[in-house]
């Protein structure tokens, strides 16, 4: 596979741009890749409103867990990290990367930074391990392993991922939104999940999560040109008018439940509107870890880091390059390379940030969906970031209600996908199955991943067709192994 800027933007590549073309539009080949500035921007803006989110949700989870003696970093000084963070690497993945793709504090990352690893020592220390994995997955991509391992993997998992990341993204938008709720003491049920609180669908803000829903639907089933941005901003004045005359209030009150509140943001006119922002947690790292917790439960917590990060980015990429129209026929994805790289540096600028491993974010499949194929689309995104460095509380105005339907109308979008893979073959059959389903199942694209290809080495092995299997497949599925029995692996060793 070349890691080149050669042409696999759309269907169909436009005429040569260099005639008549603007600067811009020839550094983001806009016109070749069959797309405009007004629709870059719209496509930009679009993504930023579908992930503007983790400005507020990171910092309720980096920002209130304690470390091993009880420190808290504050959810002010980690919003502003956060924003920094998306807005100068989501910049740095348009101007290198040239794609559509946002970056951001990566979820489920975040959750395992501050609860199984700065746990157990400082939040210096945490951050420092974040800091080398990214390390390591940059220095991966330059000695071209990454890379390698991407050109390994069949087309068909390659398709199974897109839509397995279609079916992610929806159910987070369903969660999100409260259609789809966990229920309370799931082991004592026949299922984990629900249709609202209760079996039922009941409250204001599961009534705008609907109404979003159904708007943003007609409008991209009509093709309304920048329909997904319409619909999250139509919802959004439609709960501010919901929270304004009913009061849902949020989903938790005083620690308890609120069944009918709103999800994450409650969409209110914050007072300020406008706030500087605390960076104070800028280099606030240390490489101490090895000291304080051993080097081996050290190196087990880089090594979950590490592959978790490296598999969920590829996903990620796969599934945002395919629906973006990026892949040549060959299954090649033009500056790959860049992209990888751009995401390594991204882990290890969110730990050297304290806001945690920053990552590609599968959000930017909605900006795609608005016809984004440039990275001028980041751009975009990237200087909305910077503008919310200053407005972070005005980010908090969009509850998850009113973005959250464009999750799940982009995953109907991604599932498309699936007409690449050829389900008359078990072989290719049971490996994309539970590469899309357990995604959604597992809430991890790197579950999905993983299982997909421990399934297709091992399928293939048994039907005799071993030498089918590229070799870094194998070497990749020995690492999942590893991946998934950490636990058994601390158990034999003593590591805690």
């Amino acid at each position: 596979m070349s890691v080149t800027t050669a042409d696999a933007a759309s269907p169909a590549a436009g005429p040569d741009p260099a005639d008549g073309s603007t600067a811009l539009d020839r550094f983001f080949e806009i016109t070749r890749r069959g797309s405009t500035v007004k629709r870059e921007i719209v496509a930009g803006v679009t993504t930023f409103a579908t992930m503007a989110y983790i400005v507020v949700l990171n910092p309720l989870i980096i920002g209130t867990a304690p470390d091993q003696g009880g420190k808290i970093l504050g959810i002010a000084p980690v919003a502003g990290v956060t924003a920094l963070v998306a807005a100068v690497m989501t910049i740095l993945m348009g101007v290198v990367g040239r794609v559509p793709f946002a970056v951001a504090t990566g979820l489920g990352l975040n959750a395992f930074v501050a609860y199984s690893v700065a746990s157990r020592m400082t939040w210096a220390q945490a951050m420092g391990l974040v800091v080398i994995e990214g390390v390591i997955i940059a220095i991966l991509v330059i000695t071209g392993f990454r890379q390698a391992v991407f050109r390994a993997i069949p087309g068909e998992l390659k398709a199974a991922i897109a839509a397995g990341i279609g079916l992610f993204i929806a159910i987070i938008g369903l969660v999100d939104g409260g259609l789809v709720r966990r229920v309370p003491d799931a082991a004592g049920t026949t299922v984990p999940v629900q249709l609202g609180a209760d079996g039922t669908l009941r409250g204001w803000t599961t009534i705008v999560f609907i109404i979003g829903l159904l708007l943003t639907a007609v409008l991209v089933a009509r093709r309304v040109r920048g329909g997904i941005l319409l619909g999250i901003l139509a919802t959004t004045v439609v709960a501010v008018i919901v929270d304004r005359v009913v009061k849902p209030g949020p989903a938790f009150v005083d620690g308890k439940p609120n069944p009918t509140g709103w999800q994450l943001n409650v969409p209110t006119l914050p007072d300020p509107l406008f706030k500087a922002p605390d960076l104070h947690l800028l280099g606030n790292v240390s490489f101490g870890a090895f000291a304080n917790v051993g080097v081996m439960t050290a190196l087990l917590l880089i090594f979950t880091l590490v592959l978790a990060d490296f598999f969920d980015v590829m996903g990620t990429t796969v599934g945002l390059s395919r629906q973006a129209g990026l892949v040549t026929p060959e299954g090649d994805i033009p500056r790959l390379g860049q992209v990888l790289f751009v995401d390594g540096v991204a882990a290890a600028a969110g730990g050297a940030a304290s806001a945690s491993s920053a990552t590609t974010y599968v959000e930017s499949s909605s900006g795609i969906a608005e016809g984004g194929r440039t990275g001028l689309t980041s751009v975009v995104t990237g200087v909305l970031f910077l503008a919310a460095l200053l407005l972070t509380p005005l980010v908090s105005l969009v509850p998850s209600e009113a973005a959250a339907p464009a999750l799940v109308i982009v995953g109907a979008l991604m599932i498309r996908q699936v007409r690449d893979i050829d389900f008359t073959d078990v072989g290719v059959a049971v490996p994309a199955f539970l590469t899309m389903v357990l995604m959604p199942f597992t809430y991890s694209i790197t579950n999905g991943i993983g299982a997909g290809f421990l399934s297709w080495v091992l399928i293939r092995l048994v039907q005799g067709r071993a030498r089918e299997v590229h070799p870094l497949m194998w070497a990749v599925s020995a690492a999942f192994l590893l991946y998934f029995g950490i636990n058994a692996i601390k158990a034999l060793t003593g590591v805690s």
